[in-house]
């Protein structure tokens, strides 16, 4: 996916990070945690706190941190050439397109999420977000959290390709939990279960359908002066995101972690193939009505 050279972008939607203390995980890169501790014998909901969307797995240890400049970042062109960059015009679409498509779709009105940029740590009210935990949400302050060093993670790690969809997939999943939240949605995840067709797993797939939802129409975002975005998306571009979606699957995951060994009673986002389908679902309806997960048993 590319960035038009020429659109411009607004930092005021993102703030860089401080520094933080211990590393709670949570989101879309903590899974990666809770399951190794699920798999190895322990249980992920022993002392953990809830960020909203996903049960907290505490660790100890702290990580050094430093604010992230965001000033350099300007225009579509540095989206395409910058990881940090990139995130800002993701988050500058996704908003966009939720702005216009929640009231238009379903009479409710979007209010802006700011995301946090760090490197290494920095304090959330649902926990202190580390380099360690990946991108989550955090419903109590309305913000996402993301240290841009996760995308390496996903691609050197765990095998997504490392394009430029692959890494604004993460940002869209993030802002679809925001949306949750705004839709009174998000609290059905916290039934204290895990497993394929828990309700933790439904509210992620949701996450990954809306996520699908925005790439159908990013193409047709617009930063404040209108001009367009993003360039339309290619074969190439979905593959992207869909690799980053089985990536970040349970099963793909246990795999990685465990030798080959999958659990699934302890899944809390969904199998890679679950995950990639709900974000196909997503991208070829275009409509956040496809992506109701709580209404059937088909994950």
């Amino acid at each position: 996916m590319t960035f038009n050279e020429g659109a411009n972008l607004d930092t005021s939607q993102v703030t860089g990070g401080g520094k933080g203390g211990a590393i709670v995980g949570g989101g879309i890169g903590g899974l990666l945690l809770m399951l190794l501790v699920a798999f190895l014998g322990g249980n992920p909901l022993d002392g953990g706190t809830s960020s909203g969307f996903d049960v907290n797995q505490v660790l100890t240890g702290g990580s050094e941190s430093s604010s992230i400049d965001v000033s350099e970042c300007k225009t579509g062109a540095d989206a395409n050439e910058n990881d940090v960059c990139r995130i800002i015009g993701t988050v500058n679409s996704a908003q966009d397109y939720w702005t216009d498509a929640l009231p238009a779709d379903i009479n409710r009105q979007y209010r802006e999420a700011q995301t946090v940029i760090y490197s290494g740590a920095t304090q959330s009210p649902c926990g202190t977000a580390s380099n360690q935990t990946g991108p989550f949400y955090c419903p109590s302050d309305e913000r996402v959290y993301i240290d841009a060093s996760f995308f390496d993670q996903l691609s050197s790690q765990f095998g997504a390709d490392g394009g430029n969809l692959a890494q604004m997939y993460v940002v869209a999943h993030e802002y679809g939990h925001h949306v949750q939240n705004i839709l009174g949605i998000l609290a059905k995840g916290q039934d204290g279960q895990t497993g394929p067709r828990s309700g933790g797993v439904r509210i992620e797939l949701m996450a990954d359908c809306f996520a699908g939802v925005w790439a159908n129409h990013a193409a047709s975002t617009q930063d404040a002066q209108g001009n367009t975005l993003i360039k339309p998306l290619t074969q190439a571009d979905i593959d992207s995101a869909l690799s980053a979606a089985a990536a970040v699957g349970d099963d793909h995951i246990q795999e990685e972690l465990g030798g080959g060994r999958v659990n699934q009673d302890t899944w809390t986002h969904g199998s890679s193939e679950s995950r990639q389908r709900w974000f196909q679902t997503g991208y070829e309806s275009g409509n956040l009505n496809s992506c109701d997960t709580f209404s059937t048993n088909d994950l």
